[in-house]
């Protein structure tokens, strides 16, 4: 089509429409070519409202004299603020801009001010709005939506007498100190302190003056609470080992902040990297009056608005646990993001991390934003997008060297590798990444690049679970981008021992690259010298069964079973094969002999259904009730199950996991049978540990166990406000059991993983003796290590949220908030605006959802 309107048309010149001539039409040809009307295209005439919600999402956007912009805005505002529409309506978009948007929050507050300098009333609805929604929003404990409220009021300090917004930085202080002393491991008063430390130099990048003193009091009284060390930090330490080789260790977030900021204060607060968007009427660019010595018009002040801090507060219904730093770009000698001594590695990074978790909805708008991270900072904060790493050098040393491209890629990275957890699943983040290489895949591209070295040179020292998540997206964004990695950069990696951290990585990400495509398709896009690390035998989309062979023990039983299981045959039929299977079974003297006849039904399953995993379930959903009477019978014949699946599938384990974790959900299989079967059967010296299929599939073994006891704390919970005693009871009984239940199953993965930790196993013990042998059970033990402290992270978390005094508590609240006389009524207007305001990150172009 595309070419053909390039010719001319269908039929129009360009050889097309059967011989008419391909001259040019002219004016006054009327006498060949037909002048036919055309109907008139209708555009609805966009609304006074559309044409300042259009303005009002424009803010901060690229283009030609900010300031000017904003004062047409704010007068346009001013002069039809008698429009109803307007009044409600602009006002709640606003305030949603400023929740929405981190990055507009600056140019937010300017517009305010301008629309004060015009009329100070239509200003004061807008602080009402806001404070309404900050009182809201700290009743239900939303702490991230108070800390962008809490900055909006800061970067207006100048409108308001007294102290402003530091008035209330005074009250959540105070009940973070009462949580604090109630209790060490409390984190929301940590997340309390973060918020205040946030807000300040907001506050002091603001026009209003003379507040220095009450910044540098309130540093002072939130020292003893960031400097102090938390129960819970190494719970989130992406680098826990003790070793001096790697990059850095274990840094509160609030205990550099606290540090930032002082270093701050003795520098004057420069803040040089807030955008200081604001211009008083009478007063020029630089600051100085304009001409004719005009002096400054006053600004119409405003009384702070009423915001109460509860006690108790409300912690919120999210999990909080104290944030380290983490990036990705600290061994580079140049300087590519903010030294972590730096306020702006603060400012910035929180920004970028508030906007990827608000606008989970839009990751097309996310990375655009995050493209054009340079646009909403102070000018010359960051190099110019898309330099060179190399042409950094030749930038002089009073110009800044910070990349765009790498604050982006480092706020990412830190969210996806968030411990204990991260916000949104992790395939959200790999998509943002994705979306930002789409959009700019040259600036992008050479920022990932040394990404992914600092992270794959760092492998061994990282946390189990974040090395996993590495190796999860790097080999999801190479099946993105037509699997291109330069692979010969590890080539010497090649040589360490399977259990090496490199080595295992190098192969697990290879692995679940097949997973993605396809065998051959992989094995192209490696060097020869990788090739030995995907065998032929993982080119077979069904792979062999033993049981053709006769050498194999009950391969006739086995054929049969598999023939009847083709034929879909009824239950009868197969127990009449396996009743034979158990006679010779007997014959053999073996012990269990639903062992072999385990073995023998569950691999002719796999084989039969061996084309996809739904031909599997639906085989597995007809012998359901065979293989559920399997486990009550016999234990070791319910992990045989375990055993057959993955080796069957042993070349290709990404299916085994998926075939394990359907059996779970029947409840053919018990997690303990699957959790013993790896870390007991199958455990010896430890080498199963360097598997990354096995700690996939512990994994997502554990995360049915752990939500399963969560849905049922929340009901408990919930079951405060309408369930009879006599089902409380129910609830609580089974509580108790399931609570129980995980806590072993954390149990025998402690002892298992500890006892290679330790070096303590039997296999290990007799294998010690060569310098070989030595070396090995080095790694074993590094293995052993690494995964006992996940597991241990994963109890101590679900401890905190669903052991007994955590339930007790979540109870008492919620029968204390059942007791009151709950207000109605709501915020239904600020709902409408949120409802419209949904779109915001869509209003200047169509995004798909993560």
């Amino acid at each position: 089509m595309a070419e053909l309107e390039l010719r001319g048309g269908y039929g129009y010149g360009g050889g097309g429409g059967g011989g008419r001539r391909s001259r040019k039409r002219r004016y006054g040809d009327d006498e060949e070519f037909d002048r036919r009307p055309q109907r008139r295209r209708y555009e609805p005439e966009e609304s006074l409202y559309d044409q300042l919600k259009r303005g009002l999402l424009a803010l901060g956007e690229p283009g030609p004299d900010t300031q000017e912009r904003m004062r047409l805005l704010a007068k346009r505002l001013v002069d039809h603020f008698d429009d109803e529409d307007i009044k409600s309506r602009f006002v709640d978009l606003t305030v949603c801009l400023i929740i929405e948007q981190p990055f507009k929050i600056p140019f937010v507050s300017a517009f305010a001010l301008y629309v004060n300098d015009l009329q100070s009333s239509v200003a004061g609805q807008i602080l009402s709005r806001a404070a309404t929604k900050a009182q809201a929003v700290i009743d239900a404990g939303e702490w991230r939506e108070l800390k962008l409220l809490f900055r909006f009021f800061a970067l207006l300090s100048n409108l308001f007498d007294g102290d402003g917004v530091f008035s209330v930085l005074d009250e959540l202080f105070n009940r973070a100190v009462d949580l604090q002393t109630a209790s060490p491991e409390d984190a929301v008063g940590l997340e309390l302190v973060k918020i205040i430390l946030l807000t300040i130099p907001y506050a002091l990048a603001s026009p209003a003056k003379g507040l220095e003193p009450r910044a540098l009091d309130m540093l002072q009284r939130t020292e003893i609470i960031a400097s102090a060390p938390h129960p819970y930090s190494p719970l989130v330490d992406p680098y826990p080992t003790d070793s001096e080789d790697k990059p850095y260790g274990y840094q509160s977030l609030i205990g550099l902040l606290q540090k930032q900021l002082q270093d701050e204060a003795s520098r004057g607060w420069e803040l040089a990297c807030i955008p200081r968007l604001y211009r008083q009427a009478g007063v020029g660019t630089d600051g100085a009056d304009e001409a004719n010595g005009a002096d400054e018009v006053p600004i119409s002040k405003h009384t702070f608005p009423s915001i109460t801090v509860p006690s108790p507060v409300n912690p919120g219904v999210k999990p909080i646990f104290p944030e380290t730093a983490f990036s990705v770009y600290t061994d580079q000698d140049i300087e590519t993001v903010p030294k972590a001594s730096h306020i702006a590695s603060s400012l910035i990074r929180d920004a970028c991390v508030d906007l990827i978790n608000i606008l989970d909805t839009n990751r097309s708008f996310v990375a655009k934003s995050l493209i054009n991270i340079d646009h909403f900072w102070a000018p010359g904060t960051f190099a110019q997008r898309g330099m060179m790493y190399d042409r950094l050098r030749q930038l002089p040393e009073d110009q800044t060297t910070w990349k765009p491209e790498d604050v982006a890629v480092d706020a990412i990275f830190s969210q996806m590798f968030k411990l204990p957890f991260p916000e949104h699943k992790l395939v959200y983040y790999h998509s943002v990444v994705t979306e930002c290489c789409q959009i700019a895949p040259g600036p992008i591209a050479p920022s990932l690049g040394r990404a992914i070295r600092f992270l794959f040179r760092n492998v061994e020292y990282m946390d189990m679970e974040v090395s996993y998540r590495f190796m999860d997206w790097f080999s999801h964004h190479l099946s993105n981008f037509e699997f291109r990695w330069k692979w010969p950069e590890w080539t010497s990696e090649l040589e360490y021992s399977d259990l090496h951290s490199k080595k295992a990585f190098i192969i697990g990400a290879i692995d679940k690259e097949i997973r993605l495509s396809f065998t051959k398709r992989v094995r192209e896009t490696l060097p020869p010298s990788y090739h030995h690390l995907v065998p032929e035998a993982k080119d077979k989309d069904i792979p062999d069964f033993k049981y053709k062979n006769d050498q194999t023990p009950y391969a006739p039983q086995a054929r049969e079973l598999y023939g009847l299981i083709r034929k879909k045959a009824p239950d009868e039929e197969i127990q009449g094969v396996i009743n034979k299977l158990h006679e010779e079974a007997v014959l053999h003297e073996v012990e269990d002999p639903l062992i072999p006849s385990t073995d023998a039904f569950v691999t002719a399953i796999c084989f039969v259904g061996a084309k996809s995993l739904s031909h599997v379930l639906s085989y597995i959903e007809r012998y359901k009730d065979h293989l559920l009477s399997i486990g009550p019978s016999s234990e070791a014949a319910r992990r045989q199950i375990v055993a057959s699946v993955v080796d069957y599938w042993h070349d290709q384990p990404g299916v085994a996991v998926n075939i394990i974790d359907k059996l779970l959900n029947y409840t053919i299989l018990t997690p303990m049978a699957v959790v013993q079967w790896i870390l007991v059967d199958k455990l010896g010296r430890g080498a199963i540990l360097s598997e990354s299929w096995a700690f996939e599939m512990i994994s997502n073994t554990i995360g049915k166990v752990t939500n399963r006891v969560r849905q049922i704390v929340d009901a408990r919970v919930q079951g405060t406000k309408g369930l009879a005693a006599e089902q409380i009871a129910l609830v609580d009984e089974t509580l108790a059991k399931e609570r129980d239940a995980m806590r072993q199953l954390f149990g025998v993965i402690d002892d298992a993983t500890g006892g290679i930790a330790v070096g303590a196993s039997d296999a290990m013990i007799e294998s010690e003796g060569s310098d070989d042998m030595a070396e090995q059970n080095a790694l074993l033990r590094s293995l052993g290590d690494r995964w006992q402290r996940v597991f241990k992270r994963k109890a101590a978390v679900e401890e905190s949220a669903v052991g007994e005094t955590a339930v007790a508590a979540a109870v008492k609240a919620a029968e204390e908030e059942a007791g009151k006389n709950l207000k109605n009524g709501g915020d239904v207007a600020m709902d409408n605006g949120h409802a419209e305001a949904g779109a915001l990150s869509g209003a200047a172009e169509n995004g798909s959802t993560a």
